[in-house]
């Protein structure tokens, strides 16, 4: 929250679910989520075709989103990777290169948090090994963090 008051921008990514979530948490915070409030600096690393499809054929799609990281982060904004295995090689080359930057690093995981987990800052493992289960707790914690900000944004202080 601390880096969203300050302006500082929060990019999500993952594969699969976890790129929808990625893109729906992000949509949250740029649009609204229960009140309406200033938009936040959001995005979702997961919406531009052209450049996935780009970076996946001409370099690796292990580098999809690490190339978006490098290219769209500063030192002080925020990179949460999205995996319900922690074993997605090309959200755990982002996690690396937002940590490189000087990013803070989140991880949304599930199991044992596999290998992402150990990279980032803060990390939240859903205790399951069924995917759905987790994706399902990945959208209600996304959610939460968003109201969470909306309060936060409505005290600048943090005073609440």
């Amino acid at each position: 929250m601390d880096a969203l008051r300050q302006g500082r921008k929060v990019v999500f990514f993952g594969n699969g679910g976890s790129a929808a979530d990625a893109q729906h948490i992000s949509a949250e915070l740029v649009g609204k989520f229960k009140k309406v409030r200033a938009p936040l600096r959001a995005l979702a690393l997961t919406t531009n075709t052209s450049i996935i499809t780009a970076i996946a054929n001409d370099i690796s799609f292990d580098e999809i989103f690490s190339r978006q990281v490098s290219a769209n982060l500063e030192k002080g904004d925020v990179a949460v990777g999205i995996s319900t295995s922690g074993r997605s090689k090309n959200v755990i080359l982002g996690v690396k290169e937002a940590a490189r930057i000087g990013a803070k690093t989140i991880a949304l995981t599930g199991g044992d948090g596999g290998p992402l987990a150990p990279l980032c800052d803060h990390t939240v493992i859903v205790p399951s090994s069924d995917t759905q289960r987790i994706q399902e707790c990945h959208i209600m914690i996304g959610h939460v963090v968003c109201e969470l900000i909306d309060d936060a944004v409505d005290d600048p202080a943090g005073e609440k």
